[in-house]
């Protein structure tokens, strides 16, 4: 596989976001907002379940000029050898980025062609993004469900990227320029997330919120992962699991709950690991390491006269969930109502959690799961979200590769 990636570098003087201080925040808002007001008019509209393709492709013989990432491998589905060269000197002022004004429907999505690359703070890298997955909690935000402590209007969406380090700040310490990397750019998921995301072709993160990508697998593959396998790692922590405990987890083959089953097994060492499903997705349950595959349609999981020490519901049943715990158990509860003794949970971005599970996935013991339907072009966000919000996703979403 080869990829070429030459964003360009315009000619015209931008305004640069700064993040310094309380002042330049307020001036990031403002540059942000007159370079996306900008690069908006210069997009066409896109509606629902449409793309913006011609967008995507307008200006692609002008990008030949800048910045060279040259990827190469020897297997399109897991690279086993990779080769990164990257000329930091040309990182262009101005990058693609998809764009939302307004809280709604995927049809508030545009895809800016001239949004200003972020500034990058001392104890952060600049990303060029190869990969970004999507998750849940983006098409909440985008939807206005955590408005109180949302960063402000534009937005820049997305959590998870993979991708090549091509600037440091002067604190990062461990990074360096050609490293490649993955993670979820947010540290506390719902406060105050960034105003740049990672659906873009170009990211600021800090350092200590990447891990290396684990050299097994591609860029698409390790985008899905983040924020998913850090919530099913973190989710079980704090539900006290450990060694030779029985965990049931509710929407075994989506993002979240897919990793949940194999963190149980391989990293905590379960005893007995159950998880629910469709008809259609039993198997794939089994091939993860279920040792129960429940299916959902059939029979209720609260039914069973099994009872299980943590229940991981993944999808918003904790109603039921409590009934299907043993007592003294505990219940995580990403979504929806809580009961006791079910506690609600949000997950904490942290590379150094990522980096402990390297060894799981170079290994092979954990794998990731991308959904059946394949990885979704950059220019195709409205469909790909579009299709995530039918809730009939297998595994994550993921947009590759980005220009």
């Amino acid at each position: 596989m080869e990829v070429i990636l030459s964003p360009t570098i315009p000619s015209v003087k931008t305004l640069s976001p700064s993040f310094s201080s309380t002042s330049s925040s307020c001036s990031f808002n403002q540059n942000f907002s007159l370079n996306l007001s900008s690069a908006i008019r210069n997009t066409s509209s896109v509606k629902k379940r449409t793309t913006s393709s011609p967008i995507w492709r307008r200006n692609r013989s002008q990008h030949q000029n800048s910045l060279s990432v040259r990827i190469s491998a020897t297997s399109e589905s897991a690279p086993s050898s990779m080769e990164t060269t990257v000329a930091s000197s040309k990182i262009p002022s101005k990058m693609k980025a998809w764009v939302y004004e307004e809280y709604g429907d995927p049809s508030v999505l545009r895809l800016g062609e001239e949004v200003s690359v972020p500034a990058v703070k001392e104890d952060q890298v600049l990303v060029k993004v190869i990969a970004a997955a999507l998750n849940p909690i983006d098409f909440k935000r985008r939807q206005g469900k955590f408005k109180a402590t949302d960063s402000p209007l534009p937005t820049v969406p997305g959590y998870d990227v993979a991708g090549v380090v091509v600037k440091v700040g002067s604190l990062v310490k461990n990074l360096k320029e050609g490293d490649e990397v993955y993670g979820d750019i947010n540290e506390k998921a719902l406060e105050n997330p960034k105003q740049f995301g990672s659906l873009a072709e170009y990211t600021a993160v800090e350092e200590k919120l990447l891990a290396i990508k684990p050299k097994n697998l591609n860029f698409a593959e390790a985008a899905g992962l983040p924020l998913a396998i850090e919530t099913a790692s973190e989710g079980l922590e704090k539900a006290g699991f450990s060694a030779g405990k029985s965990v049931l987890v509710l929407g075994g083959a989506g993002g979240v709950g897919s990793l949940v089953i194999q963190v149980a097994k391989h990293v905590f060492g379960a005893s007995r690991v159950a998880a629910t499903s469709s008809t259609g997705k039993l198997e794939l349950l089994k091939s993860l390491g279920a040792d129960l595959a429940v299916d959902y349609t059939k029979e209720n999981f609260e039914d069973l006269s099994e009872k299980f020490d943590v229940v991981y519901d993944a999808v918003g049943q904790a109603e039921k969930a409590v009934n299907a715990v043993k007592g003294g158990g505990s219940v995580v509860v990403l979504t929806g109502p809580v009961s006791p003794p079910g506690f609600r949970f949000v997950v904490t971005s942290d590379g150094a959690a990522l980096a402990k599970l390297n060894p799981y996935l170079e290994s092979g013991k954990i794998k990731p799961l991308v959904d059946p339907k394949g990885t979704f072009e950059f220019s195709k966000l409205v469909e790909a979200f579009t299709y995530l919000e039918t809730g009939r996703a297998t595994g994550k979403v993921v947009m590759y590769p980005i220009p």
